[in-house]
């Protein structure tokens, strides 16, 4: 079948939910969308894009970036071509220079032969610990007094502190004085945010506050922060309309992407993906993974809602079999669920024949029979009302986060830089995977757990912990915030090189991390996309940057 139609497996579903009352019903909202983004055709591609102004000020860039030393105009520079969304097309040119920078510290110290100040110190902290350089956090203790405390008249600069606040997020293990700092710039942030009058200053610090920039997606960031950068009188002219048109370039492929693959909630697991890889080399890499983790979706609604385990049963061993001919066994509204899954990787092996790379989809099938064997044993758990330990309940739930599975079939669309290797080590269940599903399950289940038990889902960690631990659900929650942050920091430092695979690999799983901080930092946003992700949509997907 073919998956542009416009009725989904959940539809179909939400149908037969209606003929059968003995079935469980999740009440999820209709889509926001309606056929919105159907109409995007090739049409709107061959539109004039300022192409030729585009590229020409790409070359600008590009000379502006050919330096000898490193300097603070051109650390600013680099800063402000990261946060614009257009680094992408300069990745060389930035490596040079940071390396550059990295050798002088090793030399002389961070900051030693130029300006010390807090805001430089942070930022060439910051954009190193970005690109992999072990840099030491004690380049900070200069700022602390004789009682070994930040000085209070660093308060004052407003602007230093922002940066800091910015550099404590690429902190790892055993960096005490960034969590210090961490603390120490939170707490005079909230206080400017809470009391200075609005000024473009303030403005940046309390969407910090909000989202830092590391755990931000790019895009995003990207569209929140141009017209930011336009307020600011030394900003680059030549800079700014560079990133406006690529802004726009680039909204018009993923316009056309979506509009190729547009079916029921399709936009927001468009955007989830969107957040993995936006460049246009991964555009082939796009179209799968958005297919897969709409596929994930509804099997998981499944599994969670509407199937009943002798159904499921039968479900789980098809998906083992991974035969069409396993269909006949199947009800009739799992049939179509079933069908358009091998579909969606049959349609993938005619592009990757060709390439000899098929060997990629063997892992990526494996990895989806994995989270559909864990989903099964989360439904037995809910039908028998039983609720695990937190051994037991988190050795399935990081697999059902489905991030293992997603982070594996992000590899398969993606160029010559994946090998066997590659995957092999996926499936070694490495830390840098561990601590990215534990932010994911953690931080869903906190903000999606009344929600899911209002329904009869299976328990949440939070319900587990508190019943195995005897604590509140407040005390629950802030412990698995603390096991966020360790997370975070293993991941931060799995980024530093010498890295275990090509940082290209790691950056989706970077980013697939990225994305779950945005989406559930205060409530279940993917569920509830008419709040959280209808205006993160409409920016990224429907409004262009005015030129």
């Amino acid at each position: 079948m073919s998956l542009q139609v416009s009725a989904s497996p959940t539809k179909i579903i939400q149908r037969n939910a209606e003929k059968d009352s003995t079935r469980r019903s999740a009440n999820f909202h209709p889509s926001i969308w309606g056929d919105r983004f159907l109409s995007y055709t090739s049409d709107s591609m061959e539109k004039d894009d300022g192409s030729a102004k585009h590229q020409e000020l790409k070359e600008e860039i590009r000379r502006m970036l050919k330096i000898n030393k490193p300097s603070q105009n051109n650390l600013d520079l680099i800063d402000a071509i990261q946060r614009l969304g257009v680094s992408y097309h300069f990745e060389s040119e930035i490596d040079e220079i940071l390396g550059k920078l990295h050798d002088a510290h090793q030399d002389c110290g961070l900051g030693d032969n130029e300006n010390d100040e807090l805001y430089y110190i942070s930022l060439q902290f910051r954009l190193l610990r970005q690109h992999g350089y072990k840099i030491s956090a004690d380049v900070f203790k200069r700022f602390k007094d004789s009682d070994g405390n930040f000085k209070t008249s660093l308060a004052k600069d407003v602007r230093g502190m922002l940066s800091l606040f910015e550099a404590t997020h690429l902190g790892v293990h055993e960096e005490n004085i960034l969590d210090e700092a961490l603390a120490f710039t939170t707490s005079q942030l909230e206080s400017i945010a809470a009391h200075q009058i609005s000024s473009p200053l303030a403005e940046q610090v309390k969407h910090a506050l909000i989202q830092p920039i590391h755990r931000g997606l790019q895009r995003l960031e990207a569209r929140h922060y141009i017209p930011i950068y336009q307020e600011q009188s030394s900003h680059n002219e030549a800079l700014l309309t560079f990133a406006k048109l690529d802004f726009n370039k680039l909204q018009k492929l993923h316009q056309k992407e979506l509009g190729d693959i547009s079916r029921d909630r399709i936009a927001e697991c468009y955007f989830w993906i969107l957040g993995v890889y936006f460049e246009p080399q991964y555009s082939f890499a796009r179209r799968i993974l958005t297919k897969v983790i709409s596929m994930t979706s509804t099997i998981d609604d499944i599994y969670d809602v509407y199937g009943k385990i002798e159904e499921l049963e039968l479900f789980t061993s098809a998906i083992k079999r991974w035969d069409i001919s396993a269909i006949d066994q199947l009800p009739e509204y799992m049939k179509l669920c079933y069908r358009a899954l091998l579909d969606v990787y049959s349609e993938a092996e005619k592009d990757l024949a060709p390439q000899g790379k098929l060997y990629r989809l063997h892992y990526a099938k494996k990895a989806m029979k994995n989270i559909v064997k864990n989903y099964f044993f989360e439904a037995k758990w809910c039908h028998q009302n039983y609720i695990p330990t937190m051994d037991e309940y988190m050795t399935v739930a990081l697999v059902t986060s489905a991030y293992p599975m997603l982070s594996t079939t992000s590899f398969v669309g993606m160029g010559d830089i994946v090998t066997k290797e590659s995957f092999e080590w996926l499936f070694s269940n490495p830390r840098f995977i561990r601590a990215s599903s534990v932010v994911c399950r953690l931080m869903d289940d906190m903000a999606s757990h009344e929600f899911e038990q209002s329904r009869g889902h299976v328990a949440s960690s939070v319900e587990c912990y508190m019943k195995q631990h005897g604590a509140t659900e407040e005390e629950a929650c802030n412990e698995f915030r603390k096991q966020v942050s360790n997370a975070w920091k293993d991941i931060n430092e799995d980024c530093l090189r010498p890295t275990v695979l090509p940082m290209p690999l790691l950056m989706r799983i970077l980013n697939l991390t990225r994305v779950i901080d945005v989406i559930y930092k205060y409530e279940d946003g993917y569920t509830h996309s008419a709040v959280v992700l209808k205006d993160f949509v409409a920016s990224l997907l429907i409004n262009p940057v005015p030129i």
